[in-house]
């Protein structure tokens, strides 16, 4: 997963430029700085109207699309909050990028995207180019 996470939010708000990867590297970048672990946090839950339909659905098997839907959207906020967090202290990328989620109590989901936060800057920016002639 190599991306530049949305250019803007769920709000629509302009965000800037923040590579997000899952790897320890990102290809054609060198790591001039690293700033430590960030993250970015949210905890969800479903209303009771949405938890009483979710249940009647698990009665009958299959996807619980009330749940999927809650659960991406926590995701993306979740990512989002994390690319905010590298901006807030000068990064420009964020590595090793790993999702988590857990309960809490038995109404509230907690989901959190963490990784590394790094300044990159281009390889190729220190190399000189030599022509054979």
């Amino acid at each position: 997963m190599c991306s530049i996470f949305n250019r803007t939010n769920i709000s629509g708000e302009e965000m800037s430029d923040v590579i997000m990867v899952n790897t320890e590297y990102i290809p054609g970048k060198r790591i001039v700085k690293v700033f430590g672990t960030i993250w970015g946090i949210t905890v969800r839950s479903r209303g009771l109207g949405g938890n009483l339909v979710a249940g009647l659905r698990s009665l009958a098997g299959g996807e619980i699309k009330e749940y999927t839907k809650m659960l991406s959207d926590a995701r993306n906020t979740a990512m989002e909050r994390l690319q905010s967090a590298a901006e807030q202290i000068g990064a420009n990328a964020v590595i090793n990028v790993r999702f988590d989620s857990s309960d809490i109590g038995q109404v509230m989901t907690e989901i959190v995207a963490y990784g590394t936060a790094v300044l990159v800057e281009d390889v190729t920016d220190n190399i000189q180019r030599v022509g054979l002639s």
